[in-house]
């Protein structure tokens, strides 16, 4: 039989143990986060109709989509998790509480070239906010909150969120009598951390955009606002009185800043920034990036924002909502290259390794199983090894504690523990090695996931 070379496809991560240990752990502190906020989990399928998913789609998405035919069935990969919740609110909207708070960690398919820290399946980390016919911008107000909350809890201090509205940018657009060339207007703007404010104006007035040199000045003048939050919001009253919509815009931003130390945000992660956007056919509010200020080379790290109608391809209901995601394959992928996962939790399998020295197993198999009973994850190692040879296997896998049984621990009613980080070593009983072990391991995983420079 002709032997096949096991391989796994470009854009699709596997990890070894200990690193996915430490994506569990990552997925662990997002869960509990969220929760705090009355955030509901929710699983929807990968697989759904192909023409639920595209519903919102068309252009890029439809060349990125898995997609592919079974029997009858025209079936879809889905891309991301918002249009799964557009439909699941849709078709679910009789038996669900609005407002209705969910949050979903799943993976989604993009059949787009892979690059490094860019997958083809990768998990995305979501939370969102739907209400019935009509949300209050306090949830607006709020998700800077579930943001710098998260981030604290994953060990960053240094990170910025970035605050912007849409209804600011459109109406300023429409002050210059620009909004129908509003869209590509904010496609090059976007690049203005890439490229500089010179050469995008100069995109600005290129023969595709086709803005005035004194429009484009304009632009530039007016995204470079900035000081604190108080002197940007300062500047954009100056702006007041000459849009309905841009005036809307300020007051909503206004609020969700003003909020913000209720909501326990410092104003040192928090910045009125007029660059940002965020998907310009889709959010119609408030909108957000965060990203981490010593490590600005990873780009945004929690996007999101506000939209209007959730649903509106799926029901007659008027669904707005406002959520935020994160990419957390890519997130992780980026993390581990450059160092920034700290390797203090516990990534073995178990926290202790029980290793019977003789062969009556009674004794060693009744630790073990009391061991368990503390909550202390426990394995047995009653392969026919050298105690070497099992010494050997437990600091491969990472495990810090060691539970040695022999004739006279037997008889003595005790157990060898061996920490197998510092090398000390102690009789005690099964009970007061479940203590130390428990003791140990919440130490070591109370700190952060991950470690800044």
């Amino acid at each position: 039989m002709e032997r096949i070379k096991p391989r796994t496809l470009s854009g699709f991560m596997e990890l070894l143990p200990a690193k996915q240990a430490q994506m569990e752990r990552f997925m662990q502190k997002l869960r509990e986060t969220y929760s705090l906020y009355g955030f509901t989990a929710l699983d929807t399928p990968a697989v759904e109709a192909a023409e639920v998913l595209l519903a919102k789609g068309g252009g890029e998405t439809e060349k990125q989509i898995y997609r592919f035919q079974k029997g009858d069935s025209d079936l879809a990969l889905r891309f991301d998790l918002t249009v799964p919740l557009a439909k699941y609110v849709a078709l679910n909207y009789g038996q669900l509480s609005f407002p209705f708070r969910r949050y979903q960690i799943g993976k989604v398919y993009r059949g787009e070239r892979a690059q490094r820290g860019r997958f083809r399946e990768f998990y995305q980390a979501d939370i969102d906010i739907i209400g019935d016919g009509s949300l209050s911008i306090i949830n607006e107000a709020e998700i800077p909150s579930v943001i710098y909350r998260t981030f604290r809890s994953l060990g960053l201090e240094h990170f910025v969120i970035r605050v912007n509205n849409r209804k600011i940018l459109n109406g300023f657009y429409a002050m210059l009598g620009l909004s129908a060339r509003s869209g590509d207007i904010m496609r090059t703007v976007d690049k203005l951390d890439k490229i500089g404010p010179d050469k995008v104006r100069a995109l600005l007035c290129d023969e595709e955009i086709g803005l005035a040199d004194s429009e484009a000045a304009e632009i530039i003048r007016f995204i470079s606002i900035g000081g604190s939050n108080a002197e940007v919001l300062a500047a954009l009253e100056g702006y007041r009185g000459k849009n309905e919509l841009f005036d809307t815009g300020l007051d909503e931003l206004t609020t969700v800043t003003s909020y913000l130390a209720d909501f326990g945000v410092p104003e040192a992660n928090f910045a009125v920034d007029l660059t940002i956007a965020r998907g310009l056919d889709y959010y119609t509010g408030t909108v957000y990036e965060t990203t981490m200020t010593r490590h600005p080379e990873i780009g945004s790290v929690c996007s999101g924002g506000r939209y209007d109608n959730l649903a509106g391809y799926y029901t007659d209901k008027a669904l707005p909502g406002v959520g935020i995601s994160i990419g957390l394959t890519r997130l992780f992928y980026v993390l581990s290259e450059q160092g920034l996962l700290s390797d203090e939790p516990v990534t073995a399998p178990c926290d202790a390794l029980v290793i019977p020295m003789g062969n009556n197993l009674g004794y060693s198999i009744a630790c073990a199983t009391k061991l368990r009973e503390c909550g202390v994850r426990t394995q047995l190692h009653c392969e026919q090894k050298k105690f070497k040879a099992k010494l050997a296997y437990a600091d491969k896998l990472g495990v810090p504690f060691a539970v040695i049984i022999g004739g006279d621990e037997e008889a003595a009613g005790v157990v060898a523990l061996k920490n197998l980080l510092s090398g000390e070593q102690q009789l005690c009983t099964p009970e007061d090695a479940a203590e130390i072990i428990n003791k140990e391991t919440a130490r070591r995983n109370a700190g952060a996931i991950i470690k800044e420079n």
